[in-house]
């Protein structure tokens, strides 16, 4: 089957389609190498990892794995849905919960994610801060953090209520990121990301 095929076939059905399997058409498709496939409220979205991006992911991943060991469930582009219509995200970072396992189509769950991280993209800055902040509100993610190399600042959302962050911070790159108290009980430090 072909790319074409495949998009006939889909505008042509009845049914709307599920996230399952609009994932599996996708799976078929060649996506080009280093680029994160996504699907937000039911748009597909390829972004290219930049080595920027890359950087900043890494130094979190590695706050992660400094305070919790190196055996601590840390994801990066995996694939978790999250609630709200046609949702398949690929954090940056996420963290699950100690002892979580993987749902019957053999997904992590929303449910078990305790930190999440976005790097912004400049293509899909609009979704890190608008439908998967909300997102990942309504999933009760206790911790969201978006880096954003533009901005040269993080914005941190926390205490998650109604669908929405009731506690959000905003802090320039350079300055600590205080999430002691959190679920991660951490400081993750800024002083490195670098800027674009």
């Amino acid at each position: 089957m072909t790319v074409l095929d495949d998009r006939i076939e889909m505008a042509e059905s009845d049914s709307p389609i599920t996230l399952d399997e609009f994932f599996e058409r996708f799976e078929k498709m060649p996506v080009p190498e280093g680029y994160k496939l996504e699907i937000v409220e039911g748009t597909v979205y390829m972004t290219p990892q930049r080595d920027i991006h890359w950087q900043i992911i890494r130094r979190i991943v590695r706050a992660l794995e400094d305070t919790f060991g190196m055996d601590v469930n840390v994801l990066s582009d995996v694939r978790i849905d999250f609630p709200g219509i046609l949702n398949g995200y690929a954090p940056d970072v996420a963290k699950i919960r100690e002892g979580a396992e993987k749902n019957a189509k053999g997904l992590w769950r929303h449910e078990d994610v305790e930190f999440v991280a976005e790097v912004i993209s400049k293509g899909t800055a609009h979704n890190d801060y608008g439908p998967k902040k909300t997102a990942y509100a309504v999933a009760e993610a206790p911790v969201y953090v978006i880096a954003d190399p533009y901005q040269g600042r993080c914005h941190v959302y926390t205490d998650p209520k109604d669908g929405n962050y009731a506690v959000r911070t905003t802090v320039d790159f350079g300055t600590d990121i205080d999430l002691t108290g959190t679920v991660v009980d951490l400081i993750l430090k800024t002083d490195d990301f670098p800027r674009d």
